[in-house]
């Protein structure tokens, strides 16, 4: 495609999203600033969103991959094809604000060491509260699993400002997250073995190793409907979430404390196939037990990928030194700042 490309490139990866481009899209372009390039990447719809886009949005760049890459490999594939110093990764079933951009381009070109910042996120469904994929910026746990400010689990805290400063943390949502494209390319982008899920959490890590920043811009604010590609609840969303999860592990942790871990989240995600059953998804144990097979499989293959520079774990901004299952279910903490009383 040639084109002049702006400061800021915004890209929504479409797949068969027509309804969702009809519903979200308009607020991309009413608040879409002068300094910035909208895209829709298609990942080879089989419904009429192309024709859609092209008959509605004359200021929308349209992207048309031959082929459904998938979130991780279908960013990859547009993000080299444009030259903006940042790009914004959004879904199709985000809508802005006024206003929502300028945030998050101002914090990352008054920081060059920030690499990923995300917007506060809230529900679409629920406007009050806060929204599971991301809500106030992502957090891990010792034994690698992720949390929010703003959600544990299932629990969802209402939006009251309690989240109401810039922070740094572990990982940006990828349902909204600016990038800045030199250390994006520089890191090989999105590992496109994971599909999708994770892979934004899996690249936030792979920049912290490196020494860069991943922020929270409390001041811009999006709403997300989730679920749209994959509901929660659903076999190949836990299968994906679950194997990705463990790639990761064994992708960045260093070399003393990833063998520790994996085994001790043997137990825990044993542990979690059994409380499925109870709470009546019987299909997430076939789905947990593929999970740990397959990362099992391919060991070799995602510890090849490791850089050397994994950091020290507990050193890095955004990682919780205790267990989120056993202060969640056992101790009761429900909320990030039971756990954080600062909620940074």
């Amino acid at each position: 495609m040639n084109h002049s490309w702006k400061k800021t490139a915004v890209v929504v990866l479409c797949w068969n999203g027509r309804k969702l481009l009809e519903q979200f899209l308009p607020s991309l372009v009413k608040y879409q600033p002068a300094d910035a390039d909208l895209v829709v990447a298609d990942n080879a719809s089989t419904d009429d969103s192309t024709d859609f886009v092209t008959n509605n949005f004359a200021t929308v760049k349209l992207f048309r991959l031959e082929k459904n890459f998938g979130f991780a490999a279908g960013y990859n594939e547009v993000i080299r094809q444009i030259d903006s110093k940042f790009i914004v990764l959004i879904n199709q079933d985000v809508e802005v604000t006024e206003n929502w951009l300028p945030p998050l381009v101002k914090m990352m070109e008054q920081d060059e060491n920030i690499a990923a910042i995300q917007p506060r996120i809230r529900a679409f469904s629920k406007k009050t509260h806060f929204e599971y994929a991301g809500a106030a910026g992502g957090w891990m746990d010792h034994y690698g699993y992720t949390f929010c400010r703003g959600r544990i689990f299932d629990s969802i805290e209402e939006d009251k400002d309690q989240y109401n400063t810039s922070a740094e943390i572990f990982w940006a949502s990828g349902a909204c997250m600016l990038v800045r494209k030199t250390i994006y390319e520089k890191l090989g982008g999105l590992d496109a073995d994971f599909f999708a899920h994770m892979e934004e959490i899996d690249l936030c890590w792979r920049m912290k190793n490196e020494g860069y920043k991943i922020m929270y811009c409390p001041d811009s604010i999006v709403y997300h409907l989730g679920g749209a590609s994959l509901p929660q609840g659903h076999p190949m969303k836990t299968y994906l979430n679950y194997r990705n999860n463990l790639i990761m592990l064994e992708k960045n942790l260093p070399d003393q404390l990833v063998r520790q871990v994996v085994r001790r989240r043997e137990i825990l995600d044993g542990l979690s196939a059994i409380r499925s059953v109870l709470r009546g998804y019987p299909k997430d144990v076939l789905s947990i037990w593929r999970a740990h097979r397959d990362y099992r499989k391919g060991i070799q293959a995602w510890r090849s990928r490791r850089t050397g520079h994994e950091k020290k774990f507990f050193s890095l901004s955004g990682v919780y030194r205790g267990s989120i299952v056993w202060d969640f279910f056992i101790t009761r903490k429900k909320q990030f700042n039971q756990l954080i009383p600062s909620g940074k």
